[in-house]
């Protein structure tokens, strides 16, 4: 079995995806052999599918799943979880403001959470002023809308234990809230300080304005989930056997 999925979705990023790669490869060796990437195109108009499968050529721990068009950050996300053949599963951004190798570093935290979530302490190292200030404000709105802790909801950088992901429904721009979905479903959630990189090529995907309204309608979607969940636990089946995953 397949030890250890890396999922990068990938949306028109030809000038990041060579020297990523050099930088995982030297992260995997020290990882073990039963590793594979899954770089999920999502419908790029570039090079990127093509540079990806020059990397399955030289090495077949790479594979490619591309979408038929671009569905969003959340559906290539989805995509690559249900391509994911590993025990643990990692998801990192293509644009190489994540670090690789971060990597062992958030999977030793699977020895005791179920999930682990990345924080981007020093963000003054990848980011502007205003984009600084507006995730501040966004996260501490979130967070008092939902009734949450996390520090960092836009942080992608994050590592599962394969169970967490059964059964995980994701709608469209819901990948912000993985770790709030994965609490609600009873699983341990942990956040830890994560490099955050300057973007070297192109721009970033998202504007400040371009989601806040979109983000905000998703949260209070969080919030109604979150306050019509089920509770109960079932003490006793006389006459059949309870079904358990």
């Amino acid at each position: 079995m397949t030890d250890l999925s890396v999922v990068i979705p990938v949306y028109n990023e030809e000038a990041s995806l060579t020297p990523l790669w050099a930088e995982l490869r030297e992260v995997l060796e020290r990882l073990g052999p039963a590793v594979e990437v899954v770089f999920v195109d999502d419908g790029s108009c570039d090079r990127s599918a093509e540079i990806i499968r020059s990397f399955r050529e030289a090495d077949q721990r790479v594979r490619l799943v591309r979408l038929k068009t671009n569905g969003g950050e959340t559906a290539a996300t989805d995509a690559g979880f249900k391509a994911a053949r590993g025990r643990r599963v990692v998801v990192m951004d293509a644009d190489l403001q994540n670090d690789p190798r971060d990597i062992p570093m958030l999977l030793s935290h699977l020895d005791h959470w179920d999930a682990v979530t990345g924080w981007r302490v020093d963000r003054a190292a990848g980011d502007s002023l205003v984009r600084r200030v507006s995730s501040r404000v966004a996260n501490r709105i979130r967070n008092w809308v939902s009734h949450e802790t996390i520090r960092d909801s836009g942080c992608t950088f994050r590592a599962f234990r394969r169970e967490c992901l059964r059964g995980l429904v994701l709608y469209r721009g819901f990948h912000r809230f993985i770790p709030t979905l994965l609490k609600m479903r009873g699983y341990r959630v942990i956040e830890v300080p994560v490099a955050h990189r300057p973007r070297r090529f192109g721009r970033s995907k998202y504007g400040v304005l371009n989601r806040a309204a979109v983000a905000f309608a998703d949260l209070l979607v969080i919030r109604w989930m979150n306050a019509r969940l089920l509770h109960y636990e079932v003490v006793e089946d006389v006459g059949g056997d309870l079904v358990r995953d």
